[in-house]
C-alpha cells in the first residue's frame, strides 16, 4: 500500500470548507508525501466544475521531485517570508532532474505578487519557470488562505518545486485586444489607480464608455470592469489588470498593481476569443512537453472570468479538454494567475489562463 501514496496532493478548496478539517481528512485518506494548495473562486477537475466545492490532483512519478516551503508576514516583511521559502529552490544539489519549475500560490490580497515573483527569479538565476495564481475567496475579497501540510494559512506563499527528468509545459494567454487609444498611467498608489493621462481614474473610463456607447454606472461600476479590463503593455503583448471597486476620490481598486508611467489600453474581450484563448494556452503546454506525453495538467484562470462568462465558463474548460485529449486536468479560478518562463508573458496576470502541462 505504501508504494500507492502520491508523491504530492494538490488541492482547491472553496471558503465554505472548514480548512483544517479538509486537510486532515485528506492526509488521512490519500497520506501523500507532500501537500499543498489554496483557497479558491471556483473548482473544477477536468469539465467538472463549481462553487462551494473542493478539486485535488494527485501525482505520483519517478521522473519528478516535489518539495515544498511556505513563507509567511508578507503584509509587514516581503523579504523576511521569501528568506523562509526560498530554501524550497534546490536544484542546483539534483543535476539528473535538469528541468526546473514551481508552483507559487500566495494571498494575493497581501498584494507585491508581482515584486515576489521577480524577485524569485533573480534568486534563482531564472532558472525556474514559475505558475500558479493568487488564493480567492468565492469574490468576497475578505481573506484567502495557501495550505502545506494539514495547515491553512494567510498572509502567507506556499512554493511547490518540481525538478523534472522531462520537460513541463507551460502555456499562458489571455484573448483580450486592445480597445482604447493609448493612456499613461499618470498616477497610482499599489492597486489604487489613480489617473490615467491626468485625468481622474473614473472619468478617463466614462470617457470611454461614452465613446463606445456603454453605459457606466458609478453606483454599479463592477459589471462595466468586469468587460472592459486594463491592458498594460509589456512589449510583447499586455498585462490585464482587472478594475474592482470605484473609490470616492473618482480613483479604482484593481486587482493587482498598475505601474506608474505605464501605457495602458482599456481591453475588451468576448466568450469565443477567451475559449480561444484557452486552447492555445494549452497547446502551448503540450508543445512544451518537447514531444513528450501528456500524464495531467493544472489549468489557473481568473475569478473575474467565472464571473463574466457564468455557465459559458464550463465551454472554457471543454475547450481546454479537448486540445490536450483529456480530462485529467485540475485547477481553480484564482485573484490573479502566475507565469513566469523564457519566451511567454510574464510576472502576475489577471483574465489570464494558465496550463501547466505535466510529463507522463
Amino acid at each position: 500500500m505504501n508504494d500507492s501514496r502520491p508523491d504530492v496532493l494538490i488541492v482547491f478548496a472553496s471558503p465554505e470548507f472548514d480548512y483544517r478539517r479538509l486537510l486532515l481528512t485528506l492526509e488521512a485518506a490519500c497520506r501523500p508525501r507532500v501537500l499543498v494548495g489554496c483557497s479558491s473562486a471556483g473548482e473544477f477537475s477536468g469539465c467538472a466544475s463549481g462553487n462551494s466545492s473542493a478539486s485535488a490532483m494527485a501525482i505520483r512519478t519517478d521522473d519528478i521531485l516535489f518539495r515544498a516551503g511556505i513563507g509567511t508576514g508578507l503584509r509587514q516583511d516581503i523579504s523576511g517570508a521569501l528568506e523562509q521559502v526560498m530554501p524550497v529552490f534546490t536544484g542546483s544539489e539534483h543535476p539528473d532532474f535538469p528541468y526546473r519549475s514551481a508552483l507559487v500560490l500566495t494571498d494575493a490580497l497581501a498584494g507585491y505578487v508581482d515584486e515576489i515573483i521577480h524577485e524569485m527569479m533573480l534568486r534563482t538565476g531564472g532558472t525556474y519557470q514559475l505558475f500558479g495564481g493568487g488564493a480567492a475567496d468565492d469574490a468576497k475579497f475578505n481573506q484567502t488562505h495557501v495550505f502545506i501540510g494539514t495547515e491553512a494559512h494567510t498572509d502567507a506563499i506556499v512554493v511547490l518545486e518540481m525538478l523534472s527528468k522531462k520537460p513541463i509545459g507551460l502555456g499562458v494567454r489571455h484573448g483580450w485586444r486592445p480597445s482604447s487609444p493609448p493612456l499613461r498611467v499618470t498616477e497610482a498608489e499599489g492597486v489604487r489607480l489613480v489617473s490615467l493621462n491626468a485625468m481622474p481614474a473614473v472619468e478617463a473610463f466614462e470617457a470611454y464608455a461614452q465613446a463606445t456607447g456603454q453605459t457606466f454606472n458609478r453606483a454599479d461600476a463592477l459589471p462595466f470592469f468586469l468587460h472592459n479590463v486594463i491592458g498594460i503593455e509589456t512589449g510583447d503583448g499586455h498585462k490585464l489588470r482587472v478594475p474592482l471597486t470605484l473609490n470616492d476620490d473618482g480613483s479604482i481598486s484593481c486587482a493587482a498593481e498598475v505601474p506608474v508611467g505605464a501605457t495602458a489600453h482599456i481591453m475588451v474581450s468576448d466568450a469565443a476569443s477567451t475559449f480561444e484563448a484557452a486552447r492555445e494556452a494549452a497547446q502551448a503546454a503540450l508543445k512544451g512537453l518537447d514531444g513528450g506525453e501528456h500524464a495531467g495538467s493544472l489549468l489557473f484562470d481568473c475569478a473575474a472570468t467565472r464571473l463574466r462568462l457564468g455557465r459559458e465558463f464550463d465551454d472554457e474548460l471543454k475547450a481546454v479538454g479537448e486540445t490536450l485529449g483529456s480530462e485529467n486536468f485540475a485547477g481553480c479560478n484564482t485573484y490573479g494567475q502566475i507565469a513566469r518562463s523564457a519566451g511567454q508573458f510574464n510576472g502576475f496576470h489577471n483574465c489570464t489562463a494558465v496550463v501547466c502541462a505535466i510529463p507522463l
